[in-house]
């Protein structure tokens, strides 16, 4: 795989977060293409990393792991394994356990090729019938799985023998591997082993991956143990890791900086400054879109489009840059930055206190003043998007907003359910197909905001399924003007799927948003 140079001077780390598709980032003097950060010598096996996650599982089981940046990749990566993997700047597909996934019908259908012998760590093959079990058993609502929105794009999936696997597609994605890599559907573990339950499997998960549990504290501390079996020997090169969960930023960056973390996923702009200020290295995947604040359609108050206008129109993006991000985060202006092919001049916002107030009284007037709810996570940021939200509608009358912090299980069960007014979402591009179509396509089980528009969802899936960029872009533009005209959220940051370490940790590759392969880390003295 091709790796941009891995030390970025902030101003080039911000540039490099909004670019996408075939955009390579160059941060650095360094012609190394190898998939290391640098010229630091051959692996060395031994050792152990410290590892800080943003998101506390609520279980083992891959189906309740999340695999980008903001929850549990190195985690799941480390138990599980992967299937493939793709290179962040390009979106070229590089094959691991699986050798081939691969469609000859447009994405109708797919072939799934596995390497042979594949076992688990309690003996068992991992073979297509274990990777048919794994994908069909996310779209079972009782899991709550994130992934099962992908997963529920599949109709069929077809054993034919020991190392093949035949996925039919409820309809046509030639995109559709972005979407494994992406989501839990990446990570297999042994049927026998779940079968067993999810108290037995948290105690004892069983994955192929590069690493085994030696324990789990819930709220402290998974300690990872090498497997000696690991079908891609002589990784890993570490012994052991432990993986804590901080969900401050602030905190993370402390433990990075001082030397308490050797790795962490990052999730914020102005922490990456102090990072890069202390001399460490930083990574971040080019992406488009972001984080928006999604305004629930399927009742009130936002089911009334005026509301999510009034809302939209009411909130100074630049005033929440600032209370939550110091002013340091970006605001995506536009769904795609100048860089990508599928740009077009399509503001995503525009920002009038006084349109705002008009629409609110004319709310009120028809007996239906504003009030919502915003569901936080417990993250510092959340929190205090949160509250930066609730104290801009406090300078309007007739609108009313509270703050209610949860949990990340109750949250992404409270999601699943739509059972909320408003929340943080994201559509965090790489290629369009995935997080867009996923995020508001009538059809997807992912729309968590309701959106229902024919003309959205037509042009989503002529997207998905154009044969050049130039039809893509076309279908894209229609894409970002019914977003427009829907109101579905406040685009107010562009994301920063990022990961930090010292220079004493070598070997550093993400894939997807932000993805760590644990199995490529070395550490020296």
């Amino acid at each position: 795989m091709m790796y941009r140079p891995r030390r970025f001077l902030p101003a080039v780390a911000a540039a490099c977060a909004t670019a996408l598709l075939l955009v390579s980032c160059s941060g650095s003097s360094s012609d190394d293409a190898t998939g290391a950060q640098g010229p630091a010598g051959d692996p060395v096996a031994g050792g152990s990393l410290d590892v800080l996650q943003t998101g506390e599982p609520r279980s083992l089981d891959p189906a309740a792991l999340t695999n980008y940046w903001a929850f549990q990749p190195t985690l799941g990566n480390a138990l599980y394994g992967t299937l493939m993997i793709n290179d962040v700047d390009t979106l070229e597909i590089e094959y691991k356990m699986a050798t081939d996934f691969s469609t000859t019908d447009g994405g109708a259908t797919f072939t799934l090729k596995l390497q042979p012998d594949l076992t688990f760590t309690d003996g068992t093959p991992l073979d297509a019938a274990a990777v048919k079990y794994n994908w069909d058993r996310l779209v079972d609502p009782k899991l709550g799985s994130t992934s099962g929105r992908w997963a529920a794009q599949i109709a069929e999936t077809r054993v034919e023998d020991p190392t093949t696997l035949r996925v039919v597609m409820r309809s046509p994605n030639p995109h559709y591997a972005q979407s494994i890599v992406g989501s839990s559907l990446n990570w297999i573990a042994s049927p026998a082993a779940l079968e067993k339950g999810p108290a037995a499997f948290d105690e004892n998960p069983v994955g192929a991956g590069p690493f085994t549990l030696a324990s789990w504290t819930r709220q402290d501390a998974v300690e990872l143990t090498k497997n000696p079996d690991y079908w891609d020997a002589p990784k890993p090169y570490l012994d052991s890791i432990t993986i804590r969960t901080v969900s401050d930023t602030n905190q993370r960056v402390n433990a990075v900086t001082t030397g308490a973390a050797d790795l962490a996923s990052e999730t914020n702009w102005e922490s990456l400054k102090k990072i890069e200020a202390a001399g460490l290295n930083i990574d971040v995947v080019p992406t488009g879109g972001g984080q928006f604040v999604a305004m629930n359609f399927a009742r009130a108050p936002f089911a009334d489009e005026r509301a999510r206008r009034a809302v939209s129109l009411a909130v100074d993006l630049d005033a929440i840059n600032t209370a939550v991000y110091n002013g340091e985060g970006e605001i995506p202006m536009t769904l795609f930055e100048e860089s990508s092919p599928f740009f077009s001049e399509i503001a995503l916002k525009e920002t009038d206190p006084e349109a705002a107030q008009k629409l609110f009284d004319e709310l009120a007037a028809e007996g239906k003043p504003v009030s919502f709810t915003f569901l936080s996570y417990p993250t510092t940021e959340s929190k205090m998007l949160g509250e930066a939200l609730q104290a801009q509608m406090s300078a309007f009358d007739n609108v009313e907003a509270k703050v209610d912090v949860v949990d990340y299980a109750q949250a992404t069960a409270r999601t699943g359910a739509r059972d909320f007014d408003m929340l943080i979402s994201s559509a965090v591009i790489q290629d369009p197909d995935n997080p867009l179509w996923l995020a508001f396509h009538s059809d997807s089980s992912g729309n968590s905001v309701g959106v229902d528009d024919a003309e959205l969802s037509a042009a989503l899936d002529a997207g998905r399924t154009g044969r050049t960029v130039e039809e893509r872009k076309a279908a894209y533009e229609t894409v970002q003007e019914r977003l427009v005209q829907l109101n579905p959220g406040i685009w107010y940051y562009r994301a920063v799927p990022a990961v930090v370490w010292g220079d004493h940790v070598q070997g550093v590759e993400v894939y997807t948003l932000g993805s760590p392969l644990p199995e490529e880390i070395w550490v020296t003295d």
